[in-house]
């Protein structure tokens, strides 16, 4: 369980990191509001690796689902529901990370 934990933050950390690095290049009109998603990259992989406040993971996790439920109401209010679906997996995954964290498999030290 503990392997899956790290690959999921993994994962939606990488997802992050990519989601806001694209936006540095996008033009300032391009952009609808700016979201600070690299905290979000970092939160979910550093603490732990580094064994530094790692409760800053499942707490990134929280906040992520958060993110992904303001995400889920917005796009439902402009129709794009595939992007609901995408926040919803998200939100999933976030969730997993969470639990998993905080109850089922939290970090020691």
């Amino acid at each position: 369980m503990n392997l899956a934990l790290w690959i999921v933050a993994g994962l939606l950390a990488a997802l992050a990191l990519f989601s806001g690095a694209t936006k540095v290049f996008l033009p300032k009109s391009k952009l609808d509001e700016s979201t600070d998603w690299t905290v979000a990259a970092v939160g979910l992989v550093l603490p732990a690796a580094l064994g530094i406040a790692p409760v800053m993971v499942p707490v990134t996790a929280i906040c992520w689902v958060l993110l992904m439920i303001g995400g889920m109401v917005t796009h439902a209010r402009h129709g794009h529901y595939k992007n609901v679906a995408l926040c919803l997996a998200l939100l999933a995954a976030a969730a997993f990370v969470a639990w998993g964290r905080f109850g089922f498999e939290p970090f020691t030290g």
